[in-house]
């Protein structure tokens, strides 16, 4: 299973940046207190118990206890902030973007290189 990471502060997330241009992210903004987004963040949860982590890194933002962090995502990314969202990432850019119903463990497995 691979390990997944918060990220609280704009220092975590800059890292998280840098972690990209060796491995693709995938960041996930969940919101703790929206139904939509505890759905999501189960079908999240599938693709990372059969990961290793090899080639991905599995990070998520808190959107309400860190908006600040999450409001940064959205600037250094330029994808609109929506939650529950995840986000694909290599080289410092977004490669794969979905939001809501779309967060699924189906849509996750096609775009994620095992």
């Amino acid at each position: 299973m691979a390990y997944l990471q918060e990220i609280t502060t704009s220092e975590e997330w800059k890292e998280t940046l840098k972690v990209s241009q060796e491995k693709e992210v995938l960041l996930v903004k969940h919101s703790t207190t929206c139904p939509i987004s505890a759905a999501a963040w189960d079908e999240v949860q599938k693709v990372i118990e059969k990961n290793t982590g090899e080639n991905t890194v599995f990070a998520y933002v808190k959107v309400i206890e860190s908006r600040p962090v999450s409001q940064q995502i959205a600037k250094d990314t330029g994808v609109k902030h929506e939650s529950p969202q995840a986000l694909l990432m290599k080289d410092r850019r977004v490669t794969w973007d979905a939001s809501h119903g779309d967060v699924t463990e189906e849509a996750l497995d096609a775009v994620l290189h095992h």
